[in-house]
């Protein structure tokens, strides 16, 4: 027989360490899991097939095709023509630059599903535009970084697909639809901020472009989004399922790219192809190593432990639900968002919806909003480092810059963890058990 406590305490101990010496996050998980299962004289065969079966999910099968078809969409023109759309509608206003950087996020980063792929491809394009305009650098890196968190709330998003597999099968269309209201909202804060700044700061309006001009640049970027309509029609009204509606949505988007834009080659094909399964290794080697790692904190029962830990500081709704968002925020700033989702679900997701009574589709968009905020705050916030690379300003100077649009999210956060109606109210129009 074997001590729980120390178990535990091995488990969560050495992969705590491994992290801060900088391991890998799939090594650390693998590594600290064999190391317990030795010490519990548990073979590690168990831990093989864990894994397998963590990963063995018709769900994710959409990954790949989501993942293919954001590389397409960035190496295709439609970043270039979705900017020249939000232009076209708020550039003639008042620090109209910022405006097209929220818009040009809300557009993108709906159609990549990614933070990081938002801020790499258009920062590079909206920084030095809104710079060469006259705003602050560090407030162009700012907004730049911040925007590019709508992107895991909108839909498609692939880490509410990872959410759906660690939480047990939750409804992938439920989700998608519970992430848009608030992806969207949160635009919208963004762009009141943006409305405050450039007034309390003078800067500039764009140029104002003339009717013809903003109708063919708005028609030219119609076909582009028109990828969500197909994903999100088709999901929501049951014509396919989420992996399908991948599929097509990449078969779509090479369509767009190659005949119809023009601007992606055949030959560039190849780079794209290597470029996603390289991206799909490590989700697919993260949520394996994970699903090992989760099952030994279910055969420790730690997701019991953490529940009544939680209870013996209060057993009041309000107050856990604030623990949790704060224990899941300064988890974001230590750790990145997929490891995240499959560490913290499985242990989570009893107290919020047995103890807390909240549906695990709206837990889900709490979760992802929390740890999106994470990705955007030091120490190890992807999209904040990402930005500052191709901003070319330190982290202390936009971390500095960005306390409004963390203030701002915070509050997004608040109102979807405690107006249920702000994620849910979409799902149950549309018919999804919630």
């Amino acid at each position: 027989m074997f001590d729980p406590t120390i178990a535990i305490w091995l488990l969560l101990g050495s992969f705590v360490f491994f992290i801060l010496i900088k391991m890998p996050v799939t090594f650390a998980l693998a590594v600290s899991s064999c190391i317990t299962l030795v010490y519990c004289n548990i073979p590690l065969m168990a831990f093989i097939q864990q894994m397998g079966k963590s990963i063995n999910s018709f769900s994710l099968m959409a990954i790949p095709f989501f993942i293919l078809s954001g590389e397409i969409m960035g190496a295709g023109g439609i970043s270039d023509r979705l900017l020249k759309a939000a232009d076209a509608v708020v550039g003639r206003f008042r620090g109209g630059f910022s405006y097209v950087n929220v818009l040009g996020s809300m557009f993108f980063g709906h159609l990549s599903g990614s933070a990081v792929a938002d801020v790499s491809s258009l920062g590079s394009i909206e920084i030095p535009m809104m710079v060469k305009a006259g705003f602050d650098r560090d407030f162009s890196v700012a907004v730049t970084v911040a925007t590019s968190c709508q992107g895991v709330l909108i839909p498609p998003s692939h880490n509410m697909i990872i959410y759906s597999v660690a939480a047990g099968g939750v409804s992938v269309g439920a989700l998608f639809m519970a992430g848009l209201v608030p992806g969207v909202t949160l635009g919208i804060l963004f762009l009141i901020v943006c409305a405050i700044m450039s007034i309390l700061r003078h800067y500039p309006k764009g140029d104002a472009m003339g009717f013809k001009e903003v109708v063919k640049v708005c028609f030219d970027a119609v076909l582009a989004l028109f990828t969500a309509v197909i994903i999100l029609v088709g999901v929501t009204a049951g014509f396919f399922t989420a992996t399908e509606s991948a599929a097509i949505a990449c078969i779509y988007s090479f369509i767009i790219s190659v005949f119809v834009y023009k601007e992606l080659k055949i030959s560039q094909m190849p780079r794209l192809l290597m470029n996603t399964v390289k991206t799909l290794a490590m989700v697919f080697s993260l949520i394996a190593a994970a699903g090992g790692f989760g099952y030994l904190l279910a055969l420790l029962k730690v997701p019991t432990m953490i529940t009544n830990a939680l209870l013996a500081l209060s057993n009041n709704k309000i107050v856990l639900l604030l623990l949790i968002n704060i224990m899941l925020l300064f988890l974001g700033c230590i750790m990145d968002m997929a490891p995240l989702i499959l560490i913290v679900t499985p242990i989570l997701a009893p107290v919020v919806q047995n103890v807390c009574g909240m549906s695990l589709v709206q837990f889900g968009v709490m979760l992802i909003f929390n740890l999106a905020i994470g990705l955007c705050t030091p120490p190890v916030g992807s999209a904040l480092f990402v930005g500052c690379g191709v901003g070319k300003i330190s982290i202390e100077k936009t971390t500095k810059a960005m306390i409004p649009f963390y203030l701002t999210m915070i509050a997004g956060l608040l109102l979807v963890t405690f107006v249920p109606q702000v994620s849910l109210f979409l799902p149950r129009i549309l018919g999804f058990a919630v």
